[in-house]
């Protein structure tokens, strides 16, 4: 199979592309660096990986892409930790609208004058932002409240895209919704502003390279974001990778939507806790709470079992091997500064 990804140099996509490459898949990427700049990755040499530098936003560079491409990858975004969604609120919107619209246009085009057989749309669990309901089944973004921020408004708008080109066009889709994607290679964007958190500035707002990070400047009493009884599901990102391919590839993924996570629950004070250990064995855990952002989401807790049922897939790494994977890379990126 023959796969454009879009935004194809972020942090996800990383994994993803590598999974796809294994998996024996040819790839095309396309990104505009604005994020990270140009990062070079294990694959770039890869014969069945070509990475082509443009805006997403060029319908017509979409379209030459997708020419004889089989199904897209439709994950380029705007996209940050928590403080984008209160400092970048109306361009995460409109940019985002349109990347999805251009996007949607040259897929629709790839799907009725070439070969494009899908679009998989890269969402979010931000569209599940006011959800009362744990834990939260797909189609809960349509009974719960909408999001109250323009981030998870956006996002659920492309899910309504993907009903509209489908509804209009015919054009055939699946919605991947990621839970708190942890693994190495996400460091501090080019446009990232700075944020103090006690005497260290925000990595990202993410909340393990954040919470690794100030641990390793020294920080004690370590500074947490609100209460730290915001409850998330920490994923490594080779499983959603892996979870991500099998909507891909899978035909019951047709025209469905999937949550893809750890079934785990971890408060952010128990996460805080067990970095503390790893990096400071012996030293007494010690935290302050400051202020907490605006849309901190307090419970995020996503249902897995329409993954599992329909799909087979299930995310098996654990957060402690997890975090022995990604502790010593945030370390080496905090030496160089790169976080």
């Amino acid at each position: 199979m023959k796969i454009l990804v879009t935004g194809s140099s972020g942090f996800i996509c990383g994994y993803l592309i590598e999974d796809l490459l294994a998996a024996g898949h040819e790839v095309v990427g396309v990104d505009n660096f604005s994020k990270y700049g140009r990062v070079e990755k294990s694959y770039d040499n890869n014969p069945k990986y070509r990475l082509v530098q443009g805006d997403v936003k060029n319908v017509d560079l979409l379209k030459e892409l997708l020419s004889d491409c089989d199904t897209v990858v439709a994950a380029a975004a705007m996209i940050g930790g928590i403080s984008y969604f209160h400092e970048l609120a109306y361009e995460l919107l409109a940019e985002n609208e349109r990347i999805t619209a251009s996007t949607f246009d040259a897929a629709i085009w790839a799907h009725k004058n070439k070969k494009l057989k899908k679009i998989n749309v890269l969402s979010s669990s931000m569209v599940y932002e006011c959800a009362t309901e744990f834990p939260t089944k797909e189609g809960a973004q349509r009974t719960s409240p909408p999001p109250m921020s323009t981030y998870g408004f956006q996002k659920l708008a492309t899910e309504y895209f993907a009903q509209g080109a489908f509804e209009q066009y015919g054009l055939p889709f699946t919605i991947i919704r990621p839970f708190n994607c942890v693994g190495t290679g996400e460091k501090r964007a080019l446009c990232d502003s700075e944020i103090l958190s006690g005497n260290v500035k925000l990595a990202m707002s993410h909340v393990v390279p954040d919470i690794v990070q100030k641990i390793v400047k020294g920080q004690d009493p370590l500074h947490i974001l609100g209460s730290g009884n915001q409850v998330r599901h920490y994923t490594y990102a080779g499983d959603l990778a892996r979870g991500i391919r099998t909507c891909i590839e899978h035909p019951k993924a047709l025209n469905e939507d999937f949550n893809i996570s750890t079934a785990k629950s971890t408060s952010v004070l128990e996460l805080a806790e067990i970095i503390w250990k790893k990096l400071k064995p012996g030293v007494p855990f010690r935290y302050t709470s400051d202020k907490a952002f605006k849309y901190d989401v307090q419970m995020r807790v996503p249902d897995v079992s329409k993954a599992k049922n329909v799909l087979g897939f299930e995310a098996t790494t654990g957060l402690d091997e997890i975090l022995d994977e990604v502790i010593p890379w945030i370390k080496k990126q905090v030496e160089v500064g790169g976080i």
